[in-house]
């Protein structure tokens, strides 16, 4: 079990920005600080310890989670975005890991499951311990870039500190199933459907919302992103897709084998996560677009 070794220095403002400024700024609800001066981020740091009330100390131990972001802290230390089991997204601290010979560098790597401990009172509680846990294929080639394309959908989607056990256990058998080479398209609709379902921006897809009613496989259907399935109109935006009933049906059953299942639910979800993200673009999605994943 690999124990971290402590750092003292003082956080630098510098050429890359600083990162907890970058996380100060998330927690005042700034989307992007890298353009504002050294000086800028840290009077947003301040205002948000101003806000933040105070807590107790937490301590957890042995937390099965993921790494899906890293940003460098200080001379040898890392800030690390995980994806845990009970407390979902959490910042941790990593003294030390930066350090040619730390037990941490090896561990601390993405989409391997580890165990995690931590301790503290603040928004970035401290990592007091980390171990792998092993037993999953490594990611490669395409299937490493669909993982990093989940993670990018964890950071959007996932406030810090909110537990979704549900979503844990599907974006690990999503890493085993692109693992273990499954198309990743297919794949992929699957996680976005359930990371929409557990966070709560999407209701059911197999019935429709205002009647209650189970969805008919023969009739045309659109998804209001506020309000859910409803049969379609003449009136309905053109940007919204038309989807049928059938595939809203195997979407519900998580079934993507049929042709029109597939591309119909890849309109459906370049639509809703479009929508729900207000237009801006995710990183990754680009390169799986155009690889004809997404």
């Amino acid at each position: 079990m690999p124990e971290l070794a402590g750092g003292g220095q003082g956080p630098r403002g510098g050429r890359r920005g600083d990162p907890v400024a970058e996380d100060a700024a998330e927690v005042l609800g700034v989307q992007d600080v890298r353009g504002a001066s050294v000086a800028e981020q840290r009077a947003m740091m301040d205002r948000a310890l101003r806000i933040m009330p105070a807590r107790s100390e937490v301590r957890v131990n042995n937390q099965p989670g993921f790494v899906l972001h890293s940003w460098p802290y200080r001379e040898t230390s890392l800030i690390l975005d995980v994806f845990t089991r009970d407390h979902g997204r959490m910042a941790l601290v990593a003294k030390g890991a930066k350090r040619a010979h730390s037990a941490l560098r090896p561990v601390l790597q993405h989409f391997q499951p580890i165990a995690l401990s931590w301790s503290g009172r603040g928004e970035v509680k401290t990592l007091t311990k980390a171990e792998w846990v092993g037993g999953m294929l490594p990611l490669a080639a395409d299937a490493l870039l669909s993982g990093f394309y989940l993670n990018e959908l964890l950071l959007r989607f996932c406030p810090r500190e909110d537990g979704h056990a549900a979503l844990f256990r599907h974006y690990m058998a999503t890493l085993t199933r692109l693992g273990h080479g499954e198309p990743a398209g297919l794949v992929l609709r699957s996680f976005e459907r359930t990371l929409l379902q557990e966070t709560g921006f999407a209701v059911a897809f197999d019935r429709c919302t205002s009647t209650g009613e189970r969805v008919r496989p023969e009739v045309d259907y659109v998804y209001h992103p506020e309000r859910g399935v409803r049969p379609a109109h003449a009136s309905d935006p053109s940007s919204w897709p038309v989807i049928g009933g059938q595939s809203l049906l195997d979407m519900a059953q998580d079934d993507y084998g049929r042709a029109q299942t597939a591309a119909q639910s890849r309109a459906l979800m370049r639509f809703l996560l479009h929508y729900y993200l207000q237009g801006e673009p995710l990183r990754t999605r680009q390169i799986l677009i155009d690889l004809h994943y997404l």
